[in-house]
């Protein structure tokens, strides 16, 4: 029988068809990006401690208050036009948005290889590893800073292994027969 296909459990084993806690704690990150504004590249971080308990999440989108009144553009003329001096990044979000004391030790799961910027605030926090879905910037130089800098800090980082494809989400069939 195929690994993600429902089972007859036994009578004290519950469902075999439930998610890895990896998949999950993916899954949360790639639906936390779904709460992103832009329009280019959502992107989600979920933070785990060591007992497997999520202690922060986050998607990038603008500053508090600043939302709807700072560009989204990537590509404007005009410098200041464009997204990149304002938009606040997943994972800080993500370690801003923490409900414990802190997030030493912790791993976190992001969709998108951190920048340069992120490393920095990764290290900062404590964070111990980094598990990242895509890492479609590889070739640019601030992701090469950044796994210099995450290598340097001992920060382990491996790319996302899903047990599953996709985690389709059905709302109705949580409480329609």
């Amino acid at each position: 029988m195929a690994e993600n296909q429902p089972q007859s459990p036994g009578p004290n084993s519950g469902t075999t068809d439930y998610l890895s806690n990896e998949d999950y704690f993916m899954a949360l990150a790639c639906l936390s990006a779904k709460r992103s504004k832009d329009p280019n590249t959502q992107v989600g971080a979920c933070i785990v401690n060591q007992e497997n308990k999520i202690v922060g999440i986050g998607h990038n989108g603008m500053p508090n208050g600043c939302d709807g009144k700072l560009p989204w553009s990537r590509d404007a003329v005009n410098k200041l036009d464009n997204k990149y001096f304002y938009v606040c990044h997943a994972e800080l979000n993500a370690i801003m948005n923490k409900n414990s004391a802190d997030v030493k030790g912790c791993t976190m799961y992001v969709t998108l290889f951190p920048c340069n910027e992120c490393a920095k605030l990764i290290i900062q926090a404590g964070i111990r590893d980094v598990v990242f879905l895509s890492d479609k910037y590889h070739t640019l130089v601030e992701t090469e800073a950044s796994r210099r800098l995450l290598r340097t800090a001992g920060i382990q980082f491996e790319e996302f292994q899903p047990q599953r494809a996709e985690i389709p989400i059905a709302f109705r069939s949580f409480y329609d027969p």
